[in-house]
């Protein structure tokens, strides 16, 4: 079985071209498994079994997004993760760490480098394709000039505070008329403060938002996804709040401004 060069899409994705999802993963058996239920699932796939090897297919082919393991020959995931997004060409890629790799400081560690996801092996396959076409979703948006207008009149499905406004039936978050892209548990994070301002959240309760059977968080999690959240919100991100030795909350906003109430 090649490493350089795609599977073909057994099903085509509503007449547009398959997404292309890279695996990164030295374990054939678990490399294959992959293969299989991704081309199952209407995916192009490219296949790689180190990490040296997943930055040139990935500097070559741009996948639309990444699975990658951690403990692999020559390169660790994290070092992997760390390059692709430090480069203007590829930092733009959705990562989902998958790997067998669950302690605290692993978890941290993969967030820290700028992962969107991580999920621990065993992983149930439809949670993880579900969890794909998430990630697929959101990183859309930012190159779809047509989705500010395309929700601008939906107002009955709008949660508004401030500058921020959570759609709820399409899941998205807008910030001055402008789609967030975010992670999945960032999309949730925020999705959760939005929808009860000026409620405080504790660490503890946020995790229990975002947390799965095949997901471990610890409190230092919240804090990155809140940092990185602040850091995407730019100006806006004192909608925020840290309430000091307890957790977070949305800072509530009864004067809503016009640009805040037409996303």
């Amino acid at each position: 079985m090649s490493t350089s060069s795609p599977a073909a899409a057994t099903r085509p994705a509503q007449g547009q071209a398959a997404k292309a999802v890279l695996v990164i993963e030295d374990e054939p058996d678990i490399s294959e498994l992959l293969e299989y239920n991704l081309l199952k699932a209407g995916f192009k796939v490219y296949l790689s079994a180190n990490g040296e090897d997943g930055i040139t297919q990935t500097k070559k082919y741009q996948p639309d997004l990444i699975l990658l393991d951690i403990m692999m020959p020559k390169m660790t995931g994290f070092e992997v993760c760390r390059i692709l997004k430090s480069s203007a060409a590829t930092q733009h890629i959705p990562i989902v760490f998958l790997t067998a790799k669950g302690d605290e400081q692993d978890t941290v560690a993969g967030l820290d480098g700028g992962a969107d996801d991580y999920i621990i092996k065993p992983f149930r396959t439809q949670e993880l394709i579900a969890r794909i076409w998430a990630h697929l979703r959101r990183y859309e948006i930012n190159h779809n000039p047509t989705y500010p207008t395309e929700y601008r009149h939906n107002n009955g499905e709008l949660i508004v505070q401030g500058p921020l406004a959570l759609h709820r039936k399409n899941h998205l978050i807008f910030l001055n008329q402008t789609p967030l892209i975010l992670t999945l548990s960032e999309f949730k994070l925020l999705s959760a403060l939005i929808r009860a301002p000026g409620e405080v959240f504790s660490r503890a309760k946020l995790i229990a938002v975002i947390a799965d059977k095949n997901t471990k968080l610890v409190p230092r999690n919240i804090d990155v996804h809140i940092l990185s959240l602040r850091k995407k919100l730019g100006a806006s991100a004192y909608m925020i709040e840290t309430i000091r030795g307890i957790g977070y909350r949305c800072r509530e906003v009864t004067l809503k401004t016009p640009a805040a109430t037409q996303p």
